[in-house]
């Protein structure tokens, strides 16, 4: 008896396998929220990284600045040789700058939102299981809530 009133229970809201696509749809849309908290989270790990270049530099700066003094200072005590000093240091430094500016060139390329392809798939994965739900409501004669 109460075998037939589950299986009453199920025809009556559109059958195991709707259901089971209803499941599925659910599931899918909560893994896209989650992959959505951790792509925001993941922004603000980029925003901190960002704060933590900026005070980088500006210790690279003040760095800079004391190296500079350095080579005038070398350059002060060895003034018979200044102009040797003081090229070799702005050679050394050149190469230096440029080795590092391809660097930053390389590292430079933003990609795109994070993990912006996986949102897409499940978004196309949520799609395809709502219209499959659809298909087997209409195919069952059950309206979709």
């Amino acid at each position: 008896m109460s075998e037939q009133r589950s299986g009453e229970a199920a025809g009556a809201h559109g059958g195991l396998f709707p259901a089971l696509k209803n499941l599925a749809a659910t599931l899918v849309a909560s893994g896209r929220t989650r992959l959505e908290l951790l792509a925001n989270e993941f922004e603000e790990e980029k925003l901190r990284a960002v704060r933590l270049l900026l005070l980088t530099q500006g210790m690279m700066f003040c760095l800079g600045v004391g190296i500079l003094l350095g080579v005038g200072l070398l350059a002060l005590v060895f003034r018979e040789h200044a102009p040797l000093v003081v090229g070799a240091c702005a050679a050394l430094f050149l190469l230096l700058a440029g080795v590092l500016y391809g660097a930053v060139q390389r590292s430079a390329h933003r990609p795109q939102r994070a993990f912006a392809a996986s949102l897409a798939e499940l978004e196309e994965d949520l799609r395809q299981l709502k219209a499959a739900a659809r298909e087997e409501a209409a195919r069952t004669g059950v309206a979709e809530k």
